[in-house]
This record gives structure tokens, C-alpha cells and sequence, in this order.
């Protein structure tokens, strides 16, 4: 029995693990879709965008996969982007030509055959890309199996209001704030930017962080009675109801204590997060400037012992990453594991509960440490910060009494 119990548990935690990188890969290629190609056709040379419709102030990304057993050869265009840009004007699409760029532009080459090619355009995005409307790349002397020339077309559209007041309120402050921090860091560095801009954000909100915290400290106290409850009436689901009830009014608890707070939170930390991530570099930040800084005399220094925190950490932020989140989940379940060993009568947790716990403790590090080989290091600097402060937080309230 005990060996078969063992298995259900590893089956179902491998049905959890799974079900949430389905979720968390869904999530990021829904959200974050210039850090994932997409892939369509396996014959010939396919062009395609990453994303057919791009919200104004991001920047257009094209694919190049050459099925072919040729390379693919583009010419060397530069300053121009190696493809020919049209916008829709009426019913025609007028070329057009690109008059500043603002950062240096990387001659597309060749695509070898069996190969991927992923471009970004980012150097163009105000000379060529800051209206509206339809657009059409065209890969010049590339023919198709019919002999037509390989083009893609993609949408630049306004964004929404919730957009554009996530911008307001948020994200451009926290950018601006960070390029006047930076301003006084030695070197411009960006890394200590991130470090005080990021400390300064938790210190701001370690008031409603510290109240779900301490809703959430309550709630894994008093969690033993409402598991007793549900094997006690576990044929009467609405009298376990009933009961929890009476025992969140009894312990005065509020089981919303721990959510409101991460609700309120929640949309500034991600601010935060866009901001780091794509804020790093200024000459495509325009849009998101104030005045004072749209003509700044300097960049980030982005150097961070030997780290280009432009680029994603392969070898040192991922595994600690891994190592910090795991702590701060086990520091999280210490409450809840403290009460059980006080509850000498309390039944043993239920598979679910122990497979869920699983999930958290051990699944979400790993996918924080996979997120980290995706994204720029400033995203991991920002990541180990902000979870090293929830360590700490996370301490002083397992330090208090049940």
C-alpha cells in the first residue's frame, strides 16, 4: 500500500508540475511574445512575424526559417533594415524609407539552410514603425515556390486604455525614477538603480505585504481544525462551510487578509518587471520619457560583475534563483508545519495538500530559474532583490507566536 500511495503522489505531482509549465508557457508567449518564435510550414523559406499585431511602443520582430537545402543571402542594406518596409496607405502599400536609427544596425547575412533567424527591429521603431496602420516586409530577391517574392505583413495598433494608464501611473514613473537614480549611481550604473529603485518599491508596499503575510500566518494556524472539520463532516460539504465560518469569526479571520494586499501589489510589481526588462535600453524608451530626460547625455552602464544585464545570466542567476525562491516558499509552509507538530491529534495531511505543497516548493523555483535563461539579467537582479526582502519579511513574521 504505503509503495502505491508513493506512486499516486509522484503521478499526480508530475500532472501538477506539467499542467503549470503548460500554463506558465501559454502565459509567456501570450504576454511576453518577442522572447518565443513561432514556427509555421516546414517546406521552403518561411518569413513571418512573431506577432501580428504589435501595440504601439513595442517593436516589430521577424522570423526567417530556411527549409531549403540553400542558404538564404541578404544583402547588406545598412543603415536600412535588411528587409524592404511598405505601409499601407489606401488600398496600396507605399515603401518607405528609414531616417534616423537609434540604435546600430546588424546586417542580416544569411540564413544557412535547416536554420532559424529571429530580427528584431527595434533601430527603426520611431523612423519606420511610430504610426499606426498595416505594414509589409519583403524579403528582397527571395522567391517562393511560385516565384513571388516572400513577404509578411503584421499591424501596428493604438494601445488600450487600460494600457495607456498602466503606462501613466506606473510604468513610466518607475522608469523615470530610475534614470534619476542611475543619474547619481557611479558610472550610471544600472544594476544599483535596480537594486534601490527595487528596495525603495518593497519598502512602499511592505505595510500590505506584511498584512498578507500575517492574514496568511493566521489562516495555516488554524488550518489543522478545518482539516479536522472536513474529516469530520466530510459527507456534509456545506455543514465543513458552516463551520470554517464559525472558526474564521471565532479566530477573527479574514481569509481575504492575504489576498487583497498581493491584488493591490501586484499590478506594480509587474509594472516594475517592464520596466526592467525593456527599460534597460533608453534609445527605445522614447515614448515612456519624461521631458527633462528625452535628450539624456548618457546610457545605463550595464556591466554587473562581468554580466551584460542587457543579455539573460546562462550560469549564476538561475540556480540561485532557484536556491532563494525555494527558501522563500519553505519559510512560507514553516507556520503550517510548526501548528502540526503542536496538534499531536491532528490526522496526517491529505495527498492533495502534500502534492499541492510539492508543486510549490519544488516546482515554482524551477520555473523561476527557467524564466531567468530567458530574460535580461536585470530581470534576475530584480527578481533576486525583491525575493531576498520577502526572505526577510518572510522571517519576521515566522518569528511571532502562533
Amino acid at each position: 500500500m504505503p509503495s502505491k500511495s508513493r506512486a499516486r503522489d509522484i503521478l499526480e505531482f508530475a500532472a501538477l508540475f506539467f499542467l503549470l509549465y503548460l500554463l506558465t508557457q501559454f502565459a509567456l508567449r501570450h504576454f511576453f511574445p518577442q522572447q518565443f518564435g513561432v514556427e509555421n510550414g516546414s517546406t521552403g523559406v518561411v518569413f513571418q512575424m512573431q506577432d501580428a499585431t504589435v501595440k504601439g511602443g513595442h517593436h516589430p520582430v521577424a522570423v526567417i526559417n530556411n527549409y531549403t537545402e540553400s542558404p538564404v543571402i541578404l544583402e547588406d542594406r545598412c543603415p536600412l533594415p535588411p528587409f524592404e518596409v511598405s505601409r499601407k496607405e489606401g488600398d496600396e502599400f507605399v515603401q518607405m524609407e528609414a531616417e534616423e536609427i537609434v540604435l546600430p544596425c546588424v546586417p542580416l547575412g544569411q540564413v544557412e539552410p535547416g536554420a532559424k533567424v529571429v530580427y528584431e527591429l527595434a533601430p527603426w521603431k520611431y523612423s519606420l514603425f511610430s504610426k499606426n496602420g498595416t505594414y509589409r516586409l519583403t524579403l528582397p530577391s527571395v522567391l517562393d515556390a511560385e516565384g513571388k517574392v516572400i513577404a509578411t505583413e503584421f499591424t501596428i495598433s493604438p494601445p488600450g486604455s487600460i494600457t495607456k494608464m498602466f503606462r501613466a501611473f506606473i510604468t513610466k514613473p518607475f522608469l523615470n525614477l530610475l534614470i534619476l537614480i542611475a543619474s547619481y549611481m557611479p558610472g550610471k550604473s544600472l544594476a544599483l538603480a535596480i537594486i534601490i529603485l527595487t528596495l525603495l518599491v518593497k519598502l512602499i508596499l511592505f505595510i500590505p505585504t506584511q498584512h498578507g503575510l500575517e492574514g496568511q500566518r493566521k489562516l495555516q494556524a488554524l488550518q489543522p481544525k478545518i482539516d479536522a472539520l472536513k474529516q469530520k463532516y466530510k459527507d456534509e460539504p456545506q455543514r465543513v462551510q458552516q463551520e470554517t465560518m464559525k472558526l474564521w469569526k471565532e479566530y477573527k479571520v479574514n481569509p481575504f487578509q492575504s489576498c487583497l494586499p498581493i491584488l493591490i501589489q501586484f499590478p506594480i510589481l509587474i509594472g516594475l518587471f517592464y520596466v526592467i526588462r525593456d527599460g534597460s535600453i533608453l534609445e527605445l524608451s522614447r515614448h515612456l520619457l519624461y521631458g527633462p530626460n528625452q535628450e539624456l547625455s548618457w546610457t545605463f552602464g550595464t556591466n554587473f560583475f562581468g554580466m551584460d544585464l542587457t543579455q539573460p545570466s546562462k550560469l549564476f542567476f538561475p540556480p540561485l534563483l532557484v536556491i532563494m525562491q525555494f527558501a522563500q516558499m519553505k519559510l512560507s509552509f514553516a507556520i503550517a508545519k510548526k501548528k502540526k507538530g503542536k496538534d499531536v491529534d491532528k490526522k496526517p495531511e491529505s495527498s492533495q495538500q502534500q502534492t499541492q505543497q510539492k508543486v510549490m516548493l519544488y516546482g515554482l523555483p524551477l520555473m523561476i530559474g527557467f524564466f531567468a535563461l530567458q530574460f535580461p539579467t536585470a530581470v534576475s537582479l530584480y527578481w533576486g532583490v525583491s525575493t531576498l526582502f520577502a526572505i526577510g519579511q518572510q522571517l519576521v513574521v515566522n518569528r511571532k507566536e502562533l
